[in-house]
């Protein structure tokens, strides 16, 4: 005789779990690009946070200094007269470096002594450009070594529209030896790109395999860019990835331009100044670095830009290539 009270026991169908698990895999799956979409804002914001920071150390070297720092160093070796001035090579990120946190770090660089010797790493710089400084690299970015030697960099200082992939008496603020004041940026500091970001490099192999533009460039015997010659060559970098050293100011690591739009289809182009007969190789050109390279990132949709009153700004993909090129401008009217 069955009590009155008894009731059968609770239990679930296989139906009732297998919808119960649907909903659960559905609300992961609607979950999951909204968690991946907030850490990834925060580390946009970091990496413009990281811009703010550099930009602070370029005003502060205004301050003591009364002008911007140059994007890359070059003057004659005292002890060999004959060596290139382009083996200086100091980054502006190298020259504002007294100017920013882990003095631990930046007191070690010496500015007056040359980078390369004979066309090799100086080794009384060795210890210290091999460091990686955190707040050189963007945390949506690989974060990773990409040279032995080297510590890397995610940032880069701006040296104009790159009509012709010069690293000097550009129409930009920072170029080679510049000393742009802000007095001389008619177009105004909020209107001017300092600096911007790209894209640590990764080699895919050999000549003939699959590249990823974002990562990797292409490379040009001559200094003379042009579309043509770009899009003829096939030597893409295999030693020496894009943004390798933080130290050096060339278009590999710490320079770039505004010839590409940002993020661009079309592979960075690099040349450089080795055979000319008009003008003349002399030590003060021999070796001078040139190149199109523009801004790159893992953002959704573009890239950090910082100008040159502090600010930073997310600028789109699709922007207009002729605002974009005006914005690398210090006084063109536009």
């Amino acid at each position: 005789m069955t009590p009155r009270n008894h009731r059968p026991p609770l239990g679930f169908t296989l139906v009732e779990v297998l919808v119960v698990i649907g909903v659960i895999g559905v609300l992961v799956a609607l979950l999951l690009p909204a968690v991946q979409s907030a850490r990834e804002s925060a580390r946009r914001m970091s990496c413009g946070n990281n811009l703010r920071q550099l930009g602070l150390a370029a005003q502060n070297f205004l301050s003591a200094n009364g002008h911007f720092p140059p994007a890359t160093i070059a003057r004659p070796t005292p002890d060999d007269p004959r060596a290139p001035w382009t083996f200086y090579r100091w980054s502006a990120l190298a020259s504002v470096s007294p100017y920013m946190e882990n003095e631990a770090v930046y007191d070690a660089i010496d500015l007056d002594s040359p980078l390369y010797v004979g066309q090799n790493l100086n080794p009384v710089h060795e210890p210290i450009v091999r460091t990686i400084v955190p707040e050189l690299l963007c945390p949506s970015d690989l974060g990773l070594r990409v040279s032995d030697e080297f510590g890397p960099t995610n940032y880069a200082f701006c040296t104009g529209s790159g009509t012709d992939g010069a690293p000097h008496d550009t129409d930009g603020v920072g170029y080679e030896n510049s000393r742009t004041r802000p007095g001389q940026i008619t177009d105004g500091l909020s209107n001017t790109a300092l600096a911007s970001e790209s894209l640590l490099g990764q080699s895919n192999g050999g000549l003939d395999d699959p590249h990823d533009v974002q990562r990797e460039y292409k490379f040009t015997t001559s200094h003379l860019l042009s579309n043509s010659r770009c899009d003829a060559s096939r030597q893409w970098n295999i030693t020496e990835p894009r943004g390798f050293s933080w130290v050096n100011g060339e278009y590999r690591c710490a320079m770039y331009n505004h010839h590409l739009p940002p993020n661009a289809p079309t592979p960075d182009c690099l040349g450089v100044f080795l055979i000319s007969f008009n003008p003349p190789v002399t030590p003060e050109n021999r070796l001078r670095p040139y190149g199109w390279r523009t801004a790159r990132s893992v953002h959704p949709g573009g890239v950090n830009v910082l100008r040159a009153d502090g600010s930073v700004a997310l600028v789109d993909d699709t922007i207009d290539p002729d605002a974009w090129r005006a914005l690398a401008t210090v006084a063109d009217g536009d």
